[in-house]
């Protein structure tokens, strides 16, 4: 079997001859024993035979946090509280990509509990990154223009190289790469064991962190100035002909963490170039860019010039920092694996929550404030500690307590989350269904619904979220079919 499986979804049936992918997964990657072997219990008297039970909890996770990245990407135009922060602050959008890396660093640790060929084990971890980055290249790169443009393709002079999957990707191959080759081959009978079987892990993660803190308050950003593409409106796809001049940013300092003059944007735009980056950034819906902030609108009067500048939120820098959000994960994993027993792996799972959390919150006071956009130390640990929590609580009601019929829907959904995400989160099934329309483009089954559920509900935001939550649990479904046909996608 394979060591591993790019996907987001799960592997590791309690039936070992039933095989599901998973974002990084294994032959038994969600099969855990709660018990010892040699302490029975009463569900598993002594002498009978047991086979490993499967962490329903890990699948829910991963379906809410794709059913929320639904939500939000589909419902944040109308309701912009629930949509991302402008720059500074985190609302509920931005826990959601922190979760998804942090459920892979849990897979990840499940995976690669065992690796009798390390050479192997690179080999098909790197070619699953290799193989979700390039998913990621075409399906958020711009090549697809989007359910309300029934067009393709793109100019390769500024094609998106980053994005949400290119990120998932470069994560998870940093997460597999210290599992397969940073832990030592050591027995776990003890707290101080346990810390040196994965000592070096949490070493590469806290220089990975110092790395990132260093060029975010050390480089220097000087001037500089990009093409605009358009005057007042907001960005979609660049055309020949519609560069207007050029702007020039007065920056020359170091450690701004504003939008024009950070070294996150720095960083991106010497590497990658100004023509390869988001041409739509969050800092447009802030006062400074927009009228109707916290949402998208016009320029207002004296706008700064930077309001009309690319940026990338999912840039190389900032996805440095985010593949610490996956080493977390490890470190949850890794309890999972080898605490046997419910209570130590729940107290564990709630002391690092809380170290976590409240090391955010510190950082935060001594002037490292939360960003998604730059990925910030305090804004890590935040959204990892929070993470930790909601595994925590949803393994004792799922797992623990054995409550799992109101979660059956984002268990589905988490057993085949990577063509979810693919299908609805990237819009090709709503782009592919608005294709067949009746004699205008907006005459299509996706406009007419949404529309009728805006008459029904008298507003144009609860009819929205009407049909998002709609849309979510149609998902459910048709995961819940794919799951009952045995079908799982994987890379």
């Amino acid at each position: 079997m394979d060591a591993a499986v790019v996907a987001i979804a799960g592997d590791g049936d309690a039936d070992a001859g039933h095989r599901r992918p998973l974002l990084a997964s294994a032959d038994d990657d969600d099969e855990i024993r709660p018990y010892p072997a040699s302490s029975p219990s009463p569900q598993h008297p002594a002498g009978a035979e047991r086979k490993p039970r499967r962490v329903a909890s890990l699948d829910v996770f991963r379906g809410l946090t794709v059913a929320m990245m639904i939500l939000v990407d589909d419902a944040g135009g109308a309701w912009p509280g629930m949509n991302h922060s402008p720059w500074l602050g985190v609302t509920v959008a931005d826990f959601v990509m922190p979760a998804f890396l942090f459920i892979i660093g849990v897979s990840a640790a499940l995976v690669f509990k065992k690796t009798p060929n390390k050479t192997v084990a690179t080999k098909k971890a790197a070619i699953r990154a290799i193989k979700l980055f390039i998913l990621g290249v075409i399906l958020q790169g711009g090549y697809i223009h989007g359910r309300h443009n029934l067009t393709y393709g793109i100019d390769l002079d500024h094609i998106r190289w980053l994005g949400v999957l290119q990120r998932i990707a470069i994560g998870y191959f940093l997460a597999a790469i210290s599992e397969i080759w940073l832990v030592n081959n050591i027995s776990v009978d003890s707290a101080i064991s346990f810390v040196k079987k994965y000592f070096m892990e949490w070493i590469v993660a806290v220089m990975i962190s110092a790395l990132y803190v260093g060029l975010l308050l050390g480089l220097y950003v000087s001037n500089w100035e990009f093409k605009v593409q358009t005057s007042n409106s907001i960005l979609t796809i660049p055309t020949p002909g519609n560069e207007i001049g050029m702007k020039m940013i007065q920056c020359g300092v170091r450690g701004s963490l504003g939008p024009p003059c950070n070294a996150v944007g720095f960083v991106d735009r010497v590497l990658l170039g100004e023509n390869h980056l988001y041409k739509n950034p969050v800092y447009k819906r802030t006062k400074e860019c927009s009228v109707n902030s916290p949402d998208y609108g016009p320029l207002p009067p004296n706008a700064p010039d930077w309001c009309l500048a690319p940026f990338d939120p999912e840039g190389l820098l900032s996805t440095l920092m985010a593949a610490v959000t996956c080493f977390v994960g490890l470190h949850f994993g890794h309890v999972l694996v080898h605490c046997k027993d419910h209570s130590p792996r729940m107290l564990l799972w709630l002391l690092a929550s809380t170290v976590l959390t409240v090391s955010g919150f510190l950082l935060q006071l001594l002037g490292m404030p939360f960003s998604k956009p730059l990925y910030t130390v305090s804004y890590m640990l935040l959204t990892g500690g929070v993470s930790g929590f909601l595994l925590l609580l949803l393994y004792y009601i799922v797992d623990v307590i054995n409550i799992k019929k109101p979660f059956i829907l984002f268990q589905w959904m988490g057993m085949n989350a990577l063509i979810v995400y693919v299908l609805a989160a990237c819009e090709i099934f709503p782009t592919l269904v608005q294709g067949f329309y009746w004699r205008s483009p907006e005459n299509n089954l996706v406009d007419l619904t949404e529309s009728l559920l805006q008459t029904i509900f008298h507003s144009k935001r609860w009819g929205t979220l009407a049909f998002v939550v709609l849309e979510i649990i149609f998902w459910c479904l048709a995961a819940c079919f794919l799951h009952m046909k045995g079908i799982y996608l994987k890379l």
